[in-house]
């Protein structure tokens, strides 16, 4: 088996993609309360490797990830793009007219917001975890408070789903990072096939400086699927900025590394890997 620390606790939507990306009987989950947490393990552990998720297709992408990820000395091995499905669960015996609040992570509220547009007189309340809080109202019997959390997560807590699918796009997907150091990534894919990188890098504060890395990627027929700018702390005006590309030709690929290096400042590979299937 191997452990994947993951940020939250069995039955969370991080459990799942874990599961799906490495299968169910093979991996043995580590819950980290936190990202920093779950980095800070990685760090302590070099046979762990995590499950991070970078971005979500209503909620976008989960900036502070991005940093903890450059300022680590990991990489990233693999992702998952998995179907978020949220249900609002309670106590078994409870109805939706029972209850005064909801308790779920901050992107689960916000991925159902149209939901909870049918009654306002819920209050909903940002917590760290979804799959904790329908752990939390199981745990002390908590009547008139229900959570967002998996399927999975209610059947585990034993809870009652009073709805389910109720996320506001039904096209939503969290896009989840395997990451690790350098000796997990050659243990788990090493003979993997290599078809999408990200990078990151900063630019010259000059005109047509991210144009012209593009127009490179181009030439080369490096598909651009990802672009997040983020700033440079204590250096007005200038940005990272984070690039996932695929590629049909690794020889092609590393030739227009090779052509846009110049072009950057710290530049950095962030990770080779194999582009990642969708769990509807």
């Amino acid at each position: 088996m191997i452990k994947v620390a993951i940020q939250g606790i069995a039955g969370s939507f991080h459990d799942i993609a874990a599961q799906c990306y490495f299968g169910k009987n093979e991996v043995e989950v580590v819950p980290c309360s936190t990202f920093k947490e779950l980095f800070a393990c990685l760090a302590d552990n070099g046979s762990m490797v995590g499950m991070v998720a970078i971005e979500n297709t209503i909620a976008g992408s989960l900036l502070p990830n991005y940093n903890m990820l450059r300022e680590s000395n990991l990489t990233i091995i693999g992702e998952h793009k998995l179907r978020v499905k949220h249900n609002l669960v309670a106590l078994p015996g409870q109805t939706i007219a029972d209850i005064h609040e909801v308790h779920s992570h901050y992107m689960a509220l916000l991925q159902c917001e149209d939901f909870f547009l049918q009654y306002p007189s819920i209050r909903l309340i940002e917590a760290e975890d979804t799959a904790a809080e329908g752990l939390r109202i199981a745990k002390h019997h908590a009547k008139k408070q229900a959570a967002i959390c998996s399927r999975y997560a209610a059947e585990l807590f034993g809870l009652k789903i009073l709805a389910e699918d109720i996320e506001t796009n039904k096209h939503n997907f969290t896009r989840f990072l395997v990451v690790g150091n350098e000796l997990m990534r050659d243990k788990l894919n090493a003979d993997m096939p290599r078809d999408k990188t990200s990078l990151v890098f900063s630019l010259p504060h000059e005109e047509g400086s991210l144009s012209k890395v593009l127009t490179i990627l181009s030439f080369y027929n490096i598909n651009l699927t990802k672009i997040q700018s983020l700033p440079v702390v204590g250096q007005e005006w200038e940005y990272l900025f984070y690039i996932d590309v695929t590629y049909k030709d690794y020889v092609r690929y590393r030739q227009a590394l090779d052509a846009i290096l110049p072009l950057t400042k710290n530049m950095r590979i962030l990770g080779e890997y194999k582009e990642g299937e969708q769990t509807i």
